[in-house]
């Protein structure tokens, strides 16, 4: 018998909580870390209607309501003893110009793509920092670092989780847990189906918006799977820490553009990609 509990806590099943499994980056993760061996937990907001995840034991969670975050977590932590990884995954988006942004709107992405994340890191951190040990992986994008035309509010919202994300990394490290930013370009995962519109118009912006759309539009259509998501993600819940994780291929290019080069050129190339004047 291994009498080393260090050794015995490195060889056991990570117990990882994935939020919003339902579709997309969220459910291929899910799965991958199953494969990979670990005790996979994911949310869904109606167990009822969820589609199973194989290997995945799916739990009813709404990251909008503190009190079903709070519940999940405590079901888990009586079953399991511990959460080893939390990958915040569940978010919502939104096209439109700033200006046809309602308040309402603005208040709805906000409440689930920041304050969801902040809502289940105050769950999960207790238990974490009793034991010393743990991973938060935050849901970014390369919006995060590079916004885009007509998805200001959705830029913001991760560039607020960029900067939540780096400044509980200085405050955990404390306590042996790590914090990573995954940060993926458009993903082939249903993009007319799952992005929500400003539910205003403003006639001047007809024109860019439109070609802005359809630029986004066919960049989803044309971009790869969530699995090239799904495998960075299990690298940072099990590989060794780092704070910023691209997938390879567009939004690593993007990552070393947004770097290296001059603010002009980049600020040219993003207008050309999207079709504004």
């Amino acid at each position: 018998m291994n009498s080393d509990p260090i050794k015995k806590a490195a060889m056991e099943k990570k117990i990882v909580l994935v939020t919003g499994v339902s579709s997309g980056i969220g459910r291929a993760s899910a799965r991958a870390l199953a494969d990979a061996g670990c005790m996979v937990y994911g949310s869904v907001r109606q167990l009822d209607h969820a589609e199973p995840v194989k290997g995945v034991t799916l739990v009813q969670l709404d990251v909008r309501e503190q009190a079903s975050i709070d519940h999940a977590v405590a079901t888990l932590i009586a079953r399991e003893g511990r959460i080893d990884v939390l990958v915040n995954n569940a978010g919502q988006n939104l096209v439109g110009s700033v200006e046809e942004t309602g308040i309402p709107e603005v208040e709805s992405l906000f409440d689930t793509n920041v304050l969801g994340v902040m809502r289940a890191i105050r769950a999960v951190l207790p238990h974490m920092r009793a034991r010393r040990a743990g991973r938060i992986i935050n849901l970014s994008s390369v919006l995060g670092f590079l916004p885009a035309p007509y998805m200001g509010i959705y830029a913001a919202s991760k560039h607020a989780v960029e900067g939540l994300s780096e400044s509980l990394d200085h405050e955990l490290r404390q306590f042996g847990v790590r914090v990573t930013l995954v940060q993926p370009s458009f993903t082939n995962t249903g993009f007319k189906m799952n992005t929500q519109r400003a539910i205003a118009r403003v006639s001047d912006y007809d024109r860019e918006r439109e070609l802005a759309l359809r630029a986004i539009s066919r960049a989803s259509d044309e971009a790869p799977d969530a699995a090239l998501v799904a495998d960075l993600i299990v690298e940072a819940a099990l590989g060794k820490w780092k704070m910023r994780r691209t997938p390879a291929g567009q939004a690593s290019l993007l990552a070393k553009l947004r770097r290296f080069m001059p603010a002009g050129p980049v600020d040219a190339s993003l207008r050309k990609t999207f079709g504004l004047a």
